[in-house]
């Protein structure tokens, strides 16, 4: 949306998104930065690289959530250069632990290494994400790909208000195919039976996802319970794709708006954009809204069983006899 000038607005009532040469400015740093980290990723694969893992796992169970040198390191890049050439700017990102000052207007988001679990065994499909955030809204999205539409790595990307591209050329809509009746879709491990008519992949990256929904490869990718680091970039795509993005609201299932902090967090201190996680949707009219009637009927059932019980609970505890 755009005010009488044709700059950016926000369509919640917020603050209004920044002029449109702040964004060009802000895209092109994002840009160059994602593809710089993906370089350096691409550097490692003949060497030997240090793995650890966050999760140690007890009772006998094997450890998970890992995290290697390169994540590490690629991180450090995209602050040291995020802070150099934006120094008033917040960064939140997936390996070192810091929150946003409230006072910071633009938040960049980034996940040095998405899909850490296929990179370190291999398995060629992971990227480097990057969302800026002004006030919770997306405004700029870059994720460079280990490999995408056109079979090699670049970067999709993305301003409030302007086009997607990959690597600065304007993404056709869609892929032209004719007599595709199941199309693709990205959704959580085990959930076909849930997303019928649908072929469900899981990359092992939301990232990927997201950028791949962009793109037109997935019609839509579900996410139960994202960081802000996995899809703020990949939001911003697919809004500049022109597609849904949706997620849990006070009535249900409802378009997203913009990123904001919980209301409290287990820890004594107060919360931040970085603590943000809900369900999200994101893809064509089509897919998002029989995925938000599906999570309206799932609502339905679940505040169903809830009355029983608490009727139940007063015709035998509280109602007199």
């Amino acid at each position: 949306m755009t005010d009488a000038t044709g700059a950016p607005t926000a369509a919640d009532g917020g603050p209004p998104a920044p002029p449109e040469e702040v964004l060009l400015e802000i895209e092109t740093v994002a840009v160059d930065l994602a593809r710089m980290a993906g370089e350096r990723i691409m550097e490692t694969l003949t060497r030997e690289i240090a793995v650890e893992y966050k999760d140690q796992g007890e009772d006998g169970r094997p450890p998970s959530n890992p995290v290697s040198e390169v994540d590490h390191a690629v991180e450090e890049f995209l602050r040291e250069r995020v802070g150099e050439r934006f120094p008033d700017h917040g960064i939140i990102g997936e390996e070192i632990d810091t929150h946003p000052d409230r006072d910071d207007a633009f938040v960049w988001a980034v996940d040095p290494v998405d899909g850490t679990t296929n990179f370190i065994n291999g398995f060629p499909l992971y990227a480097v994400s990057i969302g800026v955030l002004h006030h919770g809204l997306p405004v700029v999205g870059a994720i460079w790909c280990s490999t995408g539409h056109t079979l090699r790595p670049g970067v999709y990307h993305a301003r409030r208000g302007g086009e997607l591209c990959f690597e600065g050329e304007a993404m056709p809509s869609g892929r032209p195919a004719t007599g595709v009746t199941r199309k693709l879709g990205a959704g959580p491990a085990g959930s076909p039976g849930r997303f019928r008519g649908w072929d469900i992949r899981v990359t092992g990256s939301a990232a990927i996802e997201c950028a791949f929904v962009a793109a037109g490869i997935f019609q839509y990718a579900v996410f139960t319970a994202p960081s802000i680091w996995d899809v703020a970039g990949g939001v911003c795509l697919s809004q500049a794709a022109g597609l849904s993005v949706m997620t849990n609201g006070p009535r249900g299932v409802e378009d997203f708006r913009r990123f904001e902090a919980p209301r409290e967090v287990k820890d004594d201190r107060e919360p931040s954009v970085r603590d943000w996680r809900q369900f999200i949707a994101m893809g064509s009219e089509e897919a998002t809204g029989g995925i938000g009637e599906m999570m309206s009927r799932r609502r339905n059932r679940v505040m169903f069983r809830v009355r029983r019980v608490l009727w139940r609970f007063a015709a035998r505890f509280l109602i007199p006899r």
